[in-house]
């Protein structure tokens, strides 16, 4: 169940509020940006429920493909009732589910700009249910290691009291700075769908390199099941960002502008 809170005679779980709490605040930038674009419609609250559809679901079934060998996998029920609660399992997931709603819904529009800080803001605040209930990281000698609970789950260094490298509150930083980031271009980037673009880059390339001060097992080559999902990811990312600098998508404008969605 992992750890909880006790208000009265209600018991809360910690990384669901924080969960909860990151969509609510996701949902609300995502409500501000589309007034601030004039997107408010019924298409785009149809794109925002495959959005928590899909990412639902991806994050419940993030655990079925654990191993090369099929056989050692749990089934899909199974995952579904334990799923390891992948955040990129739930991104993946989100941007299918869009994907499938404006396909059914006929949309054509662009709506990773209005997910983009969004997303980044809802990351910030549910990875501190993930600091406050998960192993930190890696054992570090750097000052600012933490140390955690000796119950914590998957967490063998904290039965010896090392020191760990706090993961989760480095991509707490890193999910701010990205938001504040997406604020200050939004209106600077002319091109529909390139501020979800470079934000998507941006992540990957962060998580694949903060996979080394975490606590995930490493599966070969000294690497993360994460940092196996990223590679081939990086690699189209990296073309697709390449491609938009080659086409002037990421040249400011002169004069600041509004973007219409």
């Amino acid at each position: 169940m992992g750890p909880q809170w006790h208000v009265g005679p209600v018991t809360v779980p910690v990384h669901g509020l924080f969960v909860g709490l990151g969509v609510f605040a996701a949902m609300v930038v995502f409500v501000i940006e589309a007034r601030r674009r004039g997107a408010v419609n019924d298409q785009s609250l149809v794109a925002v429920t495959g959005a928590l559809v899909g990412g639902a679901i991806g994050m419940r079934l993030s655990g079925w493909a654990r191993h090369l060998d099929f056989s050692a996998n749990p089934t899909l029920v199974q995952a579904w009732d334990y799923g390891a609660k992948s955040i990129l399992g739930g991104l993946l997931g989100a941007y299918v589910g869009v994907l499938v709603a404006k396909r059914v819904g006929g949309y054509r529009g662009k709506t990773g700009d209005l997910f983009a800080p969004a997303v980044a803001l809802g990351m910030a605040v549910g990875r501190i249910g993930c600091y406050l209930t998960e192993a930190p990281g890696r054992p570090t000698s750097l000052p600012w290691g933490v140390h955690a609970a000796a119950g914590t789950p998957e967490c063998p260094g904290c039965l010896t009291g090392q020191a760990m490298h706090p993961s989760f509150l480095y991509e707490i930083a890193f999910q701010l700075a990205a938001f504040a980031t997406l604020m200050w271009l939004r209106s600077r980037i002319t091109r529909p769908g390139e501020l979800f673009v470079l934000y998507v880059a941006a992540y990957a390339v962060f998580r694949f390199f903060v996979e080394f001060t975490r606590a995930n097992e490493t599966v070969w080559l000294d690497l993360t099941r994460p940092q196996w999902f990223l590679l081939p990811s990086l690699a189209l990312i990296g073309f697709r960002v390449w491609h938009g600098y080659r086409r002037g998508y990421y040249r400011f404008p002169t004069r600041r502008q509004e973007v219409p969605a």
